[in-house]
């Protein structure tokens, strides 16, 4: 297995390399409205720009009083501040501590109680919340403002020249980057140097991207990666604490007018982006590739942009915040191999193991597993356990060890994640993903599980999505399945017509043959990272008081 051996093993090293190589090429395009002939009008730093920018502020924070080994609250906009801070900390050998915006304020503030954060870098807001929520923020004793854009560049007070990189190891704190908390709470997970390294190298080869490209991210944090890759960074239009309000129209015209070659987003921002395509009849002809993440993405979405992307293809990642990139599945895979198993309750295939990890598949156990005995690994076909090895693999979560138990086994030297997905690996290897061992649904001796069931029922033209959740009347336990339908309200009748119709589709796969109870909800509760993952046992919850609507 390949390792970093270098020292320092820093990621923002990237930076200056790119700076002394591709010096006036442009590192990033922040949107600053729209010029008289209606394009976007954007504020464009090159490669050598950015670096001087980050320099500036290592040199801002060093002075400070921020230093290697420093956790770091970062609370700035995604663009500029976000990737020249996050690598002036890097640079600076601190540790940048990332929490979702959007997660909501007493979730936020759990989060920063236990990162216990020694500084915070933020915009005025984050300011403003730090002092309101003074017992929370005690921790911090160093408070530096960012204003939104700023360019230190333009300020003589700042040193101007290179920042001496920290000589950070491979196994050093880089980071602490925060779950989504789409079935618990949010936990920070820590992030090594060497991890990001790994996470560099693996996103380079498996899809191939050469420097030159550009790059359009939905998801802010990715934005860091491409400064590393030799990508030209295009800020989106879009809300990071609200992606599924998307305006499609302004994507579109982005991608379209910085030929952009690359995106990532989840499949719920694409499924907008791309009906608005084919009700417009527009191709995306510069993009190479699209990666969706962050749910399972639909073989028919796929097979959309086969019609949108004339030069491209669609890659869905398969990990987590704990790990990632495991595996990666393309659109071609899918629509020639696996949709029909998919459709049929199969579950998503997410394609083989990359390079270099490992994936197995072992029997379901509740609670942490000290060591990983052979007599736990299951047989091919068999659904499991997804846990998986590798050098992006992360080996703990911050400050909380029983979550760390219950989440890692060790083997030798080596650590295994526990993924929290249910899963098997087939004939060939590839790995299929089955849902999330916490929405498993438990009927008696039966086990129904997400992804196999909502897929046979998410084919019907009047469904949007579908949830399995497990619903119980007098001690007993019941697989039902919520639907969100494409139009709404419905009437009791229409619910009623829509209802045998559902039954009649499950009778044909032994998955969904024994469910005949079913709820509806205008739109279901998801993650606030991607607005994909479905908050099930937020639904169960809501509906288990509720009586459901059966076959007639």
């Amino acid at each position: 297995m390949e390792k970093v051996n270098s020292c320092p093993v820093n990621v923002s090293r990237f930076l200056p390399e790119q700076a002394r190589l591709h010096p006036s090429v442009a590192a990033l395009k922040i949107p600053r409205g729209r010029s008289e002939t209606g394009e976007i009008a954007y504020l464009t730093l090159t490669f050598a720009q950015l670096d001087r920018e980050a320099n500036k502020w290592a040199w801002k924070l060093g002075k400070a009083g921020i230093k290697r080994g420093t956790r770091v609250l970062l609370m700035v906009k995604p663009g500029l501040s976000l990737i020249a801070v996050c690598f002036a900390l890097f640079k600076v050998g601190a540790v940048p501590i990332v929490i979702d915006p959007g997660m909501g304020l007493k979730s936020f503030l759990n989060c920063v109680r236990r990162s216990q954060p020694e500084a915070l870098v933020g915009i005025s807001l984050a300011q403003i919340i730090s002092r309101l929520f003074r017992k929370t923020f005690t921790s911090v004793s160093i408070r530096i403002s960012v204003k939104n854009h700023e360019l230190l560049t333009d300020l003589k007070s700042e040193v101007d020249e290179p920042f001496p990189l920290a000589a950070t190891k491979i196994d050093e704190l880089a980071a602490i980057l925060f779950t989504s908390g789409s079935t618990g709470a949010p936990k920070g997970v820590c992030y090594e140097h060497g991890m990001f390294e790994a996470q560099v190298r693996a996103i380079r080869e498996t899809y191939d991207i050469q420097p030159g490209e550009v790059d359009l991210p939905m998801l802010p944090i990715f934005a860091l990666f491409n400064p590393a890759l030799g990508m030209t960074t295009v800020v989106p239009e879009i809300n990071p604490s609200r992606p599924a309000t998307v305006e499609p129209e302004k994507i579109v015209q982005a991608i379209k007018q910085c030929e952009v070659t690359n995106s990532f987003g989840s499949p719920v921002l694409w499924r907008k982006i791309g009906a608005y395509c084919l009700l417009e009849k527009i191709q995306l002809p510069s993009i190479r590739r699209i990666l969706m993440a962050g749910a399972p993405v639909p073989p028919s979405l796929m097979k959309d942009f086969q019609q949108i992307l004339p030069h491209g293809e669609v890659h869905s990642p398969y990990g987590a915040t704990e790990a990632l990139p495991v595996s990666s599945v393309s659109d071609a895979q899918v629509l020639q191999s696996t949709a029909a198993k998919t459709e049929k309750g199969a579950g998503t295939c997410v394609g083989q193991p990359l390079k270099e990890m490992d994936v197995k598949i072992i029997a379901v156990k509740e609670g942490p597993l000290q060591k990983l005995s052979p007599d736990r690994i299951l047989e091919q076909g068999q659904i499991g356990e997804i846990i998986v090895r590798g050098p992006v693999v992360t080996k703990r979560y911050d400050h909380l060890g029983e979550a760390t138990a219950a989440a890692k086994v060790h083997d030798g030297e080596t650590i295994w994640h526990r993924m929290g997905d249910l899963g098997y690996l087939d004939t060939e290897e590839s790995l299929w993903f089955c849902g999330r061992m916490a929405e498993r649904v438990q009927a008696g001796e039966k086990s129904f599980y997400t992804d196999c069931c909502e897929a046979i029922f998410n084919q019907h033209s009047a469904v949007r999505r579908t949830a399995l959740i497990a619903w119980q009347k007098d001690s007993r336990i019941f697989p039902a399945i919520v639907v969100e339908p494409e139009s709404w309200p419905l009437s009791q009748l229409e619910k009623q017509a829509l209802v045998n119709e559902l039954y009649e589709l499950g009778q044909g796969q032994e998955q969904t043959r024994s469910i005949n109870r079913f709820f509806f909800h205008r739109s279901f509760p998801v993650d606030v990272r991607h607005n994909a993952k479905i908050h099930r046992l937020t639904l169960a919850k809501l509906f288990a008081a509720k009586n459901p609507i059966q076959t007639s």
